[in-house]
């Protein structure tokens, strides 16, 4: 009995290091990789969170984090046109950082893609996408 828990634990920390492993791996050397999410009204917060990508950029060098923006909730409006933040918004999508609205969020507000700022990506569900690049081994950001 105690032979088998034992190789249940070793079975199961190899599959735990592999996966760290794995996430390290598909970060690529020396890669940062940190998803922020913004799902608040505050637009001090939405600005904050423009801060938070500059000051990530800045810290470790724009080649060397990749870095996500998920806008759910109340949060959209800063990815909408009339957005205070779209300049500063535009400006990171050509800089190379994934901003991305939420689908299911658009359609509880019945907003389509032409109400949004250009050049932005979309995501099927705003917490999925957290979910799923934490499970990938991104850092996590609540702006």
């Amino acid at each position: 009995m105690k032979r088998r828990i034992a190789l249940l634990s070793a079975a199961g920390a190899a599959v735990v290091a592999t996966e760290a492993a794995q996430a390290q791996a598909a970060s690529g050397a020396g890669m940062e990789r940190v998803v922020i999410q913004v799902s608040t009204p505050e637009q001090k917060l939405w600005n904050q969170a423009i801060n938070y990508i500059e000051n990530l950029r800045e810290l470790y060098g724009p080649d060397k984090v990749e870095i996500e923006l998920v806008a759910l909730g109340h949060g959209i409006g800063v990815l909408k046109l009339d957005s205070t933040q779209g300049p500063r918004v535009a400006d990171a999508v050509k800089a190379g950082v994934h901003i991305s609205a939420c689908q299911v969020t658009m359609r509880r507000q019945k907003l389509k893609p032409e109400d949004m700022l250009p050049n932005i990506g979309y995501v099927p569900a705003g917490l999925g996408q957290i979910i799923k690049r934490q499970r990938e081994g991104w850092s996590y950001i609540s702006g």
